[in-house]
């Protein structure tokens, strides 16, 4: 509903990246997103999401939300957002973690990259959140980190963030970047020259594949789409995005993650460090849940046949309806329908079956273990 009443609204309301007009002369088709005017598709999104799992896709993902942070003892104020131990990051390292309310439940997942010291002996850091909680993010951390002394700037309108993802990534960019990149690590960050100016790289990305995360100014990010184009990589648009993060069952905030669900709950606990860590907000709560025993988790789900169990459909178990669909589509990789669901933690074994409600009927799926697809071509972390 949010959407169609979005494309009721003019052009002029909403925001465009810089790599807006690059996105338009290859005749992509646009939709709105988070505010934004975003791509969806440039050819298809089965035909983008393929290109990615074996050669290299980009993406313009400047719509995300870029904060950067300086100050004295950052890492240790920054320890009372999240549920992650951050302590143990060294310099050019990133953590993903979420930021929770006192209940508990997830207010945005984000990835924290530790940038170490300045020559002041301040501690840098940036963080990459979601780019429809970008505003409540940027408001609940000042509101927390008042009076902390700790400097902080909101870059997402001044920078391009383009995502390059594939097994061809790394040759696909090397050229156009003064850094060994065979030699970083999954979550390895560095400032380089890119394209002949500095910018920053990570080894991150939302596709379950190997890739990077490239952030740089307007006219630098331009010349590395166009560069990137020109070395064969397909442009791709966030309908593919979606696909390629679901089959890695990478979460999507506001479907499978919310306020409303703890990460305990989503089967993010690895990201939670109770016995590592002191005092953040949220832990009590956590405590709690983890004590009483978790009553519903997120499974994966594949179902029989080709019927997609999409976003708010109900699953079913003896004819009672015990949970809902979060995520859901058809995999181009697996070439099966899968998706993500809470059901209650009695259901939530591989090999347990349940049934989901499409269009007034039940269709069997079998829960099944996360992810739904492994890159063979991902580096290890250590």
């Amino acid at each position: 509903m949010a959407q169609s009443t979005q494309e009721k609204e003019t052009a002029n309301t909403l925001e465009r990246t810089p790599l807006y007009d690059c996105a338009v002369e290859l005749n992509a088709r646009m939709t709105p997103f988070s505010g934004w005017e975003m791509p969806v598709q440039f050819s298809s999104i089965a035909q983008e999401h393929h290109a990615v799992r074996n050669a290299a896709g980009m993406f313009d993902v400047s719509h995300m939300g870029k904060f950067f942070f300086k100050g004295k003892n950052l890492i240790e104020q920054l320890q009372t957002l999240v549920p992650s131990d951050l302590s143990r990051l060294q310099p050019a390292e990133a953590q993903y973690t979420v930021l929770l309310n006192a209940n508990g439940g997830i207010l945005d997942d984000i990835i924290v990259y530790s940038q170490g010291k300045d020559d002041s002996g301040d501690e840098l850091c940036m963080a990459i959140v979601n780019a429809a909680t970008r505003s409540r993010d940027k408001a609940w951390i000042v509101a927390q980190l008042e009076d902390s002394g700790i400097e902080f700037q909101d870059l997402s309108k001044d920078k391009v963030l383009l995502a390059l993802q594939g097994p061809e990534a790394v040759s696909k960019l090397q050229p156009l970047v003064v850094a060994d990149l065979s030699s970083m690590k999954p979550f390895g960050h560095l400032q380089a020259s890119v394209c002949g100016k500095m910018g920053f790289v990570a080894r991150t990305g939302y596709t379950g594949e190997d890739g990077f995360e490239l952030m740089v100014d307007s006219e630098t990010g331009v010349k590395l789409w166009r560069s990137l184009l020109d070395a064969g990589v397909t442009p791709c648009g966030l309908g593919c995005r979606d696909t390629l993060r679901l089959e890695a069952a990478m979460a999507l905030y506001g479907q499978d993650i919310t306020q409303s669900t703890t990460p305990l709950e989503a089967g993010l606990s690895w990201l939670v460090h109770l016995d590592r860590k002191g005092q953040f907000i949220g832990r009590e709560a956590l405590e709690t849940q983890k004590q009483n025993g978790i009553k519903r988790k997120l499974v994966g789900l594949e179902m029989e046949g080709r019927r997609i169990a999409r976003h708010h459909y109900p699953v079913v178990s003896n004819g009672q309806s015990v949970g809902e669909v979060t995520s859901g589509s058809w995999s181009p990789t697996l070439e099966k329908a899968i998706a993500l669901a809470y059901v209650p933690a009695e259901l939530s074994k591989p090999g347990q079956t349940v049934e989901v409600e499409i269009r007034g009927k039940t269709y069997p799926g079998v829960v099944v273990k996360k992810p739904f697809y492994r890159s063979p071509h991902k580096p290890k972390k250590s």
